[in-house]
């Protein structure tokens, strides 16, 4: 046998790629850390140029002409750029025992994650969270702005839960800090009587998006998932593993404001789960209940006694176009002057809208019938 062919050979040949692949990413974070703390002492010296001199924004410009004719094929010596730089190191060395951590970690994400953090957020605690969880889960830059447009920072670890009674220290940390309040599901589009099943349907067809909201770790494993317990069939909205926390996560949804009998249904499910699906290898089955709107008095007695690890959050939806009726109002409202035309175009779009989200025959006839006096001014 040729050595081409040799399955020892193809075995090494994969593992030097490897090695090489890990060798070439070491190079560009070792780049990128150097670049980094360049950018830091750059930043530095034109705060101190600019206060010892009173040199104003012209400066900055002068100094990106001449860096720029010098380096023509850098890219980060623009004036905008210059003024990032600046911005970003008086930004962090406001807290020098902060700043030390950062520059620490400036090369493992990329520049274009440090101007968002810096556009984005005024407090430097806040910075810090969005700029160590960048690293720890190699969020992209649109993610970044997603979790930071959508407040992660202030909805993570805030569900009520009663993890502390029903968990071991270490599990219930890591858990609490799992879960949220509120989701936002802004990637769906229902009207406001949606029903459990359009919310479920809606969440699985936009799987992807639905996982980077509940969070890294969540492994879908299914919907509807049948349970037989005694004669009777039972069906769990949604069934989830949760790879960090080694256990299994059973989602219960509801498109109504939270109840205290809510509870008692998914702690009887959790049960099932860790009866009969859980393995000896699995930490205990978690539930979260997903509701519309609740009291946050009412949760905390709901769970008080229960002996089943539950969190109970809110969840919130992307915001729905106006209807035709509300139209001219919300037009109004802005100052702008409608056409008659005009209220015809927008009343296509909705008929166009509600058919591609239609949930059966009758939605999809809703959507195409409507009345010349809808387009009328109320």
């Amino acid at each position: 046998m040729s050595f081409e062919l040799s399955s020892d050979y193809r075995q090494w040949l994969q593992q030097l790629k490897s090695q090489f692949q890990h060798t070439q990413q070491n190079a560009v974070r070792a780049v990128n850390t150097e670049m980094f703390k360049f950018y830091w002492q750059l930043g530095e010296q034109i705060v101190e140029q600019q206060q010892n001199y009173a040199w104003g924004d012209g400066f900055l410009k002068q100094l990106s002409h001449d860096l720029m004719m010098e380096f023509p094929e850098m890219k980060g010596f623009s004036k905008r750029n210059l003024e990032y730089i600046r911005r970003w190191y008086l930004f962090w060395s406001k807290d020098m025992s902060i700043a030390q951590q950062v520059v620490a970690q400036l090369g493992q994400i990329p520049w274009g994650h440090h101007t968002t953090i810096l556009d984005k957020c005024k407090d430097i605690e806040i910075a810090k969270f969005y700029l160590q969880s960048s690293l720890q889960y190699g969020w992209s830059r649109a993610v970044l702005t997603h979790q930071i447009e959508s407040q992660l920072w202030q909805r993570q670890g805030s569900s009520i839960d009663n993890f502390v009674n029903t968990l071991p220290t270490v599990q219930s940390d890591l858990a609490k800090q799992t879960l949220k309040d509120p989701y936002i599901f802004d990637f769906l589009s229902l009207s406001p009587e949606h029903n459990e099943r359009q919310l479920e349907q809606g969440l699985i067809e936009n799987i992807t998006q639905f996982l980077l909201e509940l969070g890294t770790g969540f492994a879908y494993v299914g919907k509807q998932v049948p349970l037989q317990v005694g004669q009777r069939d039972f069906y769990l909205d949604l069934l989830f593993y949760h790879t960090k926390l080694h256990c299994y996560v059973v989602i219960e949804l509801k498109v109504v404001e939270f109840e205290p009998e809510h509870i008692g249904k998914l702690n009887f499910y959790i049960k099932a789960v860790d009866e009969q699906i859980k393995t000896e290898y699995d930490q205990p089955t978690i539930g979260l209940l997903l509701c519309k709107s609740k009291d946050h008095l009412v949760a905390q007695y709901a769970l008080s006694d229960v002996n089943k690890p539950i969190g109970v959050s809110a969840y919130e939806l992307g915001k729905m176009l106006p209807s035709v009726e509300q139209f001219p109002r919300y037009l109004v409202r802005y100052g702008v002057q409608a056409s008659l035309v005009e209220l015809l175009f927008y009343r296509i779009l909705e008929s166009v809208h509600w058919a591609l989200h239609a949930q059966s025959e009758s939605d999809l006839k809703a959507a195409h019938h409507f009345e010349w006096q809808d387009l009328q001014p109320k």
